[in-house]
């Protein structure tokens, strides 16, 4: 027997990146939603960009787990209790709930991540450790 899903629900979609959406937060990175709304609780997709010498503020998501898929460039992640790790173009990152994490542009170029959170991010759910 199959039950139907209860509560809001993904409806079909295609969103095309406006580059002008971007904007920049106090986390000292620039920020497009590709995806987030209340009908997909689920996940949600962003396109972070980093400038050339900037870290991002410590911080964590409580209750939310997040994936960074490195796009271009190079950065320096420092996640939990793992000693830091250089990253760059195809690596992934997994980031637990609750879990401290920071990153910073050690290249020449933007450093250019997807942030997939799951379930969806919520800003009441970032928190800011600085």
């Amino acid at each position: 027997m199959i039950i139907p899903a209860q509560g809001p629900r993904m409806k079909e979609a295609v969103r095309h990146i406006d580059l002008g959406a971007e904007f920049h937060t106090a986390e000292r990175c620039s920020i497009i939603e590709l995806s987030n709304t209340p009908d997909d609780p689920d996940v949600s997709i962003a396109r972070v960009r980093v400038a050339p010498g900037v870290a991002t503020r410590w911080h964590r998501l409580i209750g939310t787990a997040e994936r960074y898929v490195i796009l271009g460039g190079s950065g320096r992640m420092e996640v939990g209790d793992l000693s830091p790790r250089n990253v760059n173009t195809g690596d992934v990152v997994c980031i637990p709930p609750s879990c401290r994490q920071r990153i910073t542009n050690i290249g020449q170029n933007d450093l250019l991540f997807l942030a997939i959170c799951t379930p969806r991010f919520r800003q009441a759910a970032y928190e800011d450790l600085e």
